[in-house]
């Protein structure tokens, strides 16, 4: 039963045209280096601050209020520039995160399905104004754009992690759900086909349940729904169907009792074990967080210990030391947390009086090099003048 929910959803998606097409730019820009670093890195810190998913959570609600409100006539002939007004402010926060999103990674973005979702909705978004525009205002298919602007809210989806996990863990069981749902579409249409044989041949005006395929179907369904059996069933029995409970009864059993039932746990199983996997996760982020905290807390107070120790003229003179002692301090076993530390004041103190001192090396040596070179020059010129004088006294002598 366990092996459906080890399905790999990635399976699915990664042959997409969307990751073809992402690939095929990555090979061609990947290598291109962006003139933009310092904006597209603060664009990026931006959205991806909490403040800004707060700012777009309170957009959204706000505008799934503002729909809500629009669908009251008084309200909406009190509040119409109020709305009007709102729906601009609403379009062009929208437009803005798509493009803040689409300008710092213009490649990876189309890898994400709920970035694609908020690319849809925001198509969705445009319809009404492009029909006004084209079509004018009284077109009559108009109220259906103005419809389905309700699909708005799924824009949350993008800022909670609980609903992107539960869509996860129903998405590695379509393949299951698919199955009973073909299951269940047999056993209607076994008892479609019975039930028009049973009740349905006789061609009688107020047989209008059993008549034909198209409503025996919708029958069957109410059947497993158990709204409104009893009422059937009371029609059948006056027309004096002998079989017409057995039937009823059997149907109901299968379809309700079992196939229901199955196709809720199918649904609510995946769906229990995403959700204690999330938590878990909360859990651990949390401790492990906590811990990190208790390490840059204790290495803090153990350095400040340290540093109160020496003299502020022998901290240069001591650092090996220091470092030394610093490091035997701890448990082997113990983590290290050194970032907190290496952006520490005192830390940049004692680096740049290093660097200080490297520089005042390099010069020295540089000054030795100079020195040396001269010596060798001297060196060289001395060596000549001796051959030349050799030289010399052999032509003298012949």
């Amino acid at each position: 039963m366990s092996e459906p929910f080890q399905q790999d959803s990635t399976e699915v998606f990664s042959s997409s045209l969307f990751d073809i097409a992402s690939e095929i730019l990555y090979e061609r820009f990947g290598k291109f280096k962006r003139k933009d670093e310092k904006c597209q890195a603060f664009v990026k810190r931006v959205i991806t601050s909490r403040l800004f998913k707060i700012i777009m959570i309170s957009t959204i609600s706000t505008n799934a209020f503002f729909m809500v409100l629009w669908t009251d006539y008084q309200i909406r002939y009190h509040l119409f520039r109020l709305f009007e007004i709102s729906e601009v402010v609403f379009v062009s926060i929208y437009t803005s995160e798509f493009s803040m999103k689409v300008y710092v990674d213009p490649i990876n973005y189309w890898k994400d399905g709920y970035n694609l979702l908020d690319v849809i909705i925001i198509i969705i978004i445009f319809i009404p104004h492009v029909l006004r525009e084209v079509k004018g205002k009284h077109f009559r298919h108009l109220n259906i754009a103005d419809g389905i602007q309700s699909l708005r809210i799924l824009k949350l989806i993008t800022y909670s992690q609980a609903i992107k996990t539960f869509i996860t863990a129903e998405g590695q069981i379509v393949y299951t759900v698919a199955s009973v749902l073909i299951l269940f579409f047999i056993l209607l249409y076994i008892f479609a086909i019975l039930g028009f044989y049973l009740f349905g041949v006789l061609e009688r005006d107020n047989m209008s349940n059993w008549g034909s395929l198209e409503t025996i179907f919708f029958t069957l369904f109410s059947l497993a729904t158990v709204e409104g059996w009893t009422d059937m069933q009371e029609q059948l029995e006056k027309h004096n169907f002998i079989v017409s409970r057995a039937f009823t009864i059997i149907f109901i059993l299968i379809a309700s009792f079992i196939f229901l039932s199955v196709f809720v746990g199918v649904i609510i199983m995946p769906a229990e074990v995403s959700i204690k996997k999330f938590e878990q996760d909360q859990m651990l982020e949390k401790r492990i967080e906590e811990k990190k905290q208790m390490i840059l807390k204790r290495q803090r107070e153990e350095v400040n210990r340290q540093m109160q120790m020496q003299k502020p003229e022998t901290v240069d003179k001591n650092l090996s030391e220091l470092m030394e002692n610093f490091k035997k301090t701890p448990q082997d076993t113990l983590p290290m947390v050194l970032g907190d530390f290496g952006t520490s004041l005192l830390f940049i103190d004692i680096y740049l009086s290093i660097l200080d001192k490297q520089d005042a090396t390099v010069k020295q040596l540089q000054e030795l090099y100079h020195k040396t070179m001269h010596v060798l020059g001297l060196m060289l010129k001395d060596s000549a003048q001796e051959n030349n004088s050799k030289s010399l006294e052999k032509i003298d002598e012949k």
